[in-house]
């Protein structure tokens, strides 16, 4: 059989749906488990305030259902819940990749999972895709390769930007060269150039995902951070960022311009360690873009800097300091369904 030719929608065109999974697991949370809870519903309720996005939740069991529902009371009407087990709320990275398939119609691409290398499995998460495939009604393509969502970025016309640190990582799919690794992501994602970054933040467990990094928010304009606080350690990997983003030439041979936004700098959790976060974890929701902020010096900077970058679009900053403790923001948590085109 004749593969199907596909490809990557960017974030900003429209969605029919967002998939998501309600965070209900106290062994790993913890004391987080609540404040995850409320910045959870957080993020659910501003896409829900614009409108125009079914919010499709999975949960646990009837319990988790009763406990979401309460907290999303205020978006009602607008959350279709799904009894689905989960390991965690990463649907970035679990669910299926939802790609447009030429001559029209959309499928949904389902990688193997390995929970970040084999450093947190968890189970019921590599069966997420799949689960996830059937309950949209969607062509499955199923692939045997390890892929993350939250690792590669695409501008919908072809450019698709990633990192060797994850992808060319051994941990994922060992003895896949960069070549092997691009001509999968053509064939299963439709990427024309694959725009090649080194390594991400310190002490992020899923070995430099991109959407930490660096976003595309219009064909040719990608945006990325700087840090502008004392001793920020990504200082220097962020300078790299933004220098070899600046060297890039997407599919369409236009020189990508380079925004840069303020960094948030130095968050740290409850044992003094240094957490990833990043201003450029957002969601882009048919109606606005919801920004995470960790209570910094330089939260209501970043999202003023973001603003201009989506006209038609309310940029709003939630709190995800609580979830970040898990290990990522608010584009981790979900994954878009566009519209059929």
């Amino acid at each position: 059989m004749t593969r199907p030719v596909v490809h990557q929608p960017a974030e900003w065109d429209r969605h029919t749906a967002c998939w998501l999974a309600w965070p209900s697991h106290a062994h790993l949370w913890r004391s987080n488990l609540g404040a995850a809870q409320a910045e959870f519903a957080g993020l659910c309720r501003a896409i829900a305030a614009e409108g125009g996005e079914t919010l499709d939740l999975l949960v646990q069991d009837a319990a988790a259902e009763a406990e979401a529902r309460a907290a999303l009371a205020l978006a009602e009407g607008q959350v279709r819940y799904h009894h689905v087990p989960v390991g965690d709320i990463w649907l970035r990275d679990t669910a299926p990749i939802f790609v447009a398939a030429r001559p029209g119609g959309l499928g949904a691409a389902c990688f193997r999972f390995n929970g970040w290398g084999g450093k947190y499995v968890l189970p019921g998460d590599a069966q997420v895709a799949g689960r996830v495939a059937d309950l949209s009604g969607l062509a499955r393509l199923d692939h045997t390769w390890i892929l993350e969502g939250g690792s590669v970025e695409a501008d919908g016309e072809g450019t698709l930007l990633t990192t060797r640190q994850c992808l060319l990582n051994p941990n994922r799919n060992p003895g896949l060269g960069q070549a092997e690794i691009e001509k999968a992501l053509r064939e299963d994602l439709g990427a024309e150039k694959v725009l090649w970054l080194e390594e991400g933040l310190v002490n992020d467990h899923t070995d430099g995902h991109i959407d930490t990094l660096a976003r595309f928010v219009a064909p040719g304009v990608v945006v990325c951070m700087e840090a502008l606080g004392e001793g920020d350690p990504n200082a220097a990997t962020l300078d790299r960022i933004a220098s070899e983003l600046a060297g890039f030439t997407d599919a369409r041979g236009r020189k990508l311009r380079v925004v840069r936004i303020p960094s948030p700098g130095i968050v740290r959790d409850e044992e003094d360690e240094l957490m990833p976060a990043s201003f450029v974890n957002f969601y882009i929701g048919n109606r606005c873009v919801v920004v995470p902020t960790y209570g910094t010096p330089q939260d209501e900077a970043a999202v003023a800097a973001l603003a201009p970058l989506f006209p038609g679009r309310r940029v709003v900053g939630r709190s995800a300091r609580a979830i970040l403790s898990g290990g990522g923001a608010f584009h981790c948590i979900t994954q878009q369904q566009p519209e059929v085109p």
